[in-house]
């Protein structure tokens, strides 16, 4: 029965360390302004629309 033990000790580390991951990445995320969220999305939508007539014209 001891190995059950180990067995959920590992799951529970596991457990702990994907909530780490997933803390950092929301950290990460609301470390952005308004504005610069504002400003990235603007730059992909142009990027995008570049990139789209680029391949429509042979």
């Amino acid at each position: 029965m001891r190995w059950w033990k180990l067995v959920g000790l590992a799951g529970l580390a596991g457990v702990a360390a994907t909530g780490v991951v997933a803390a950092r990445a929301e950290r990460r995320r609301r470390a952005y302004t308004p504005e610069e969220i504002r400003s990235r999305l603007h730059e992909r939508v142009e990027q995008s629309r570049v990139e789209q007539s680029g391949e429509r014209t042979p």
